[in-house]
């Protein structure tokens, strides 16, 4: 199955970041793709507290979910849908939430982020706790295609910290991992964490990005990749908007998980 990353550079306001990602998720079509992953708050980045808030959809209804789920009907295509912001139980704070739909447009599962960044060094200073209120539940989906199925873990951004919360989805074929890491974490740590990831899990590792200098200064790291079970990584894409895309083998899976058979030998 051949599946696709889109990476963005969003900025503020919604109609041109849903314009842009409308347009990359054609374009992936176009090139074969049955699954399409956009990055974490794809629909704006450098809003200010309040215009985040205000921009909440309630669970099911409104223009950003509307988008995800018509994308994905018009082309038959599973679309997983970054992050958008969801109404929370406090009143004052948001849901980072992503939401994932099957090709008749039907959303078939949602993660709410578990994990909030916190980081200060230097002139960077982000503190996810104090806008946004957290997830409890891990998510996967099962994706059937006409010859296989697929177990499908969500996570995003800083989850990717935590190896704890994978082992939470059992054994999973595919994660996907919608981010919009900082250039300073992500230098340090974005491919060294994904590879991870994709090695003790024995799974494929799709992460889509945001990736470049955002309106109001904001610099993410980008590198949206694809990589397989044994690590490699098969497609890549260092700064800038655009696509990754690759196949997903099912063979592959079989053959690494039966010559090195660690999630067999487990014992915690």
């Amino acid at each position: 199955m051949k599946i696709a990353a889109i990476q963005m550079i969003s900025g503020p306001a919604l109609a041109p970041n849903l314009a842009t990602a409308g347009g990359l998720i054609d374009q992936a079509v176009a090139g074969g793709a049955s699954l399409v992953a956009l990055p974490e708050y794809f629909p704006l980045i450098g809003a200010s507290d309040t215009e985040r808030l205000g921009m909440r959809e309630t669970d099911g209804i409104g223009p950003i979910q509307k988008f995800l789920a018509t994308k994905a009907k018009q082309h038959g295509i599973w679309v997983v849908g970054g992050s958008l912001p969801l109404l929370a139980n406090d009143a004052v704070k948001l849901r980072n939430t992503c939401m994932v739909y099957s090709p008749n447009g039907e959303r078939v599962a949602r993660y709410d982020k578990m994990h909030l960044f916190g980081f200060n060094k230097g002139n960077e200073s982000y503190d996810e706790a104090r806008t946004i209120e957290p997830g409890e539940t891990v998510v996967s989906f099962e994706l059937k295609t006409s010859d296989t199925d697929w177990r499908v873990g969500v996570a995003i951004c800083y989850d990717l910290r935590f190896p704890e919360l994978f082992r939470a989805m059992g054994q999973i074929d595919l994660l996907v991992l919608p981010a919009a890491f900082t250039e300073t974490t992500g230098r340090a740590h974005w491919e060294l964490l994904l590879r991870a990831r994709a090695i003790e899990n024995q799974c494929y590792v799709l992460a889509s990005a945001q990736g470049g200098r955002h309106p109001g200064g904001r610099l993410t790291h980008g590198n949206s990749m694809l990589i397989d079970p044994w690590g490699e990584i098969l497609a890549r894409m260092d700064k800038g908007e655009g696509i990754i895309s690759g196949e997903i083998n099912r063979q592959r899976l079989i053959e690494i998980r039966s010559s090195l058979p660690a999630l067999q030998h487990r014992k915690l």
